[in-house]
């Protein structure tokens, strides 16, 4: 009966817990129309938080932050481009989705091509080298082939008699 209550009370804690760290929904713009062109920019935007989402799909506290910076700037009338200008500034060239392509941003570019190469030259090398030890180690003198023989064929006669 002491463990049902320890138990019981457990999962209450459970429950107080996620119920503490569960946040208010974000409140829509009146204007249906503003919420369309926030998400727009937003979804061109990256969380600096979870770094693999947008700010319009991120939870996280900085992201609804910008994301309601967005909103304000919107209202103001500020165009697309220049809430881009505006977070490349803040925060560089890695908070938008697609950088534009500068010296600055050319490793972003070409950065996975370059580790493709890479891997694919390592992995060609390894291979070449692999093939040269298989084929050095396949070729037997008739001695080694004669004694090879024989060890298999006393190998194949014990295991005969058990």
């Amino acid at each position: 009966m002491n463990a049902l209550r320890v138990f019981v009370v457990m999962v209450g804690m459970l429950a107080l817990v996620s119920l503490a760290s569960a946040k208010e929904a974000v409140p829509l713009a009146d204007d249906p129309e503003l919420e369309k062109q926030v998400n727009e920019i937003t979804a061109e935007l990256r969380c600096l938080v979870c770094q693999n989402q947008t700010i319009a799909d991120s939870h996280a506290d900085l992201a609804i932050d910008l994301k309601n910076q967005v909103r304000e700037m919107v209202k103001s009338g500020k165009t697309q481009k220049e809430i881009n200008d505006y977070m490349v500034q803040r925060y560089g060239d890695f908070v938008l989705y697609r950088p534009a392509m500068k010296p600055s941003t050319m490793l972003l570019w070409a950065g996975p091509f370059i580790l493709l190469v890479i891997g694919l030259t390592v992995l060609v090398i390894n291979l070449r080298k692999r093939r040269a030890l298989v084929k050095d180690e396949g070729d037997l003198s008739t001695d080694e082939q004669q004694r090879l023989k024989t060890l298999l064929a006393e190998q194949r006669a014990e295991e005969e008699k058990s």
